[in-house]
């Protein structure tokens, strides 16, 4: 039996994501988390999973900190991200913190059984998706650098706004929780 945990903020996916899971053979999902540091916790109380289906953006602990974080504390883990997120910066940086495997969030459910039985497998999962990715990042590894240094450049106020935008906060609330 290949044991599979769950970390993401949106409990009806999570939902859905665990019935479609438990319903192959042999896959079972032991527990579910909203954000990482929920997951660590989790982690902490029940027996680690073979595999860990994650995403990128939530509050707390993102999938980036968490990927970094199973990587470093639990390597034998096998990281599969499942995001909404499919720009070069998003993959290569989870690629880069250890994930296994990268699929977006409206992928075919026979989409996410080849990417399970790959990892399974102790094989990566390389879809088109990631695969131009890897393409383009190796191809082009220096503006790759140009724009993750961009980025990495923002201030921790910006940084905050950003998040809070990523948690589908409206300006009012952001306003209020950065006290501006």
């Amino acid at each position: 039996m290949t044991t599979v945990a769950l970390v993401d903020d949106h409990q009806l996916l999570r939902s859905g994501l665990a019935g479609i899971i438990n319903s192959y053979e042999d896959y079972e999902v032991i527990f579910e988390a909203s954000n990482g540091k929920e997951f660590i916790e989790k982690l902490g109380q029940k027996r680690e999973p073979d595999i860990l289906i994650l995403d990128i953006t939530m509050p707390i602990m993102d999938g980036y900190e968490t990927a970094a974080w199973v990587k470093q504390n639990a390597p034998k883990i096998k990281v599969l991200v499942l995001s909404m997120l499919s720009n070069d910066l998003a993959i290569i940086r989870m690629l880069k913190n250890g994930v296994k495997g990268y699929i977006l969030k409206d992928s075919n459910p026979i989409i996410l059984k080849q990417a399970l039985e790959s990892l399974r497998k102790n094989v990566f999962y390389i879809n088109e998706l990631v695969k131009n990715k890897l393409i383009s990042y190796v191809t082009n590894e220096e503006e790759f650098n140009r724009q993750a240094s961009l980025l990495l450049n923002i201030t921790e106020q910006e940084t905050q706004f950003l998040r809070a935008l990523c948690e589908d906060k409206n300006y009012k609330e952001i306003a209020e929780e950065m006290h501006v």
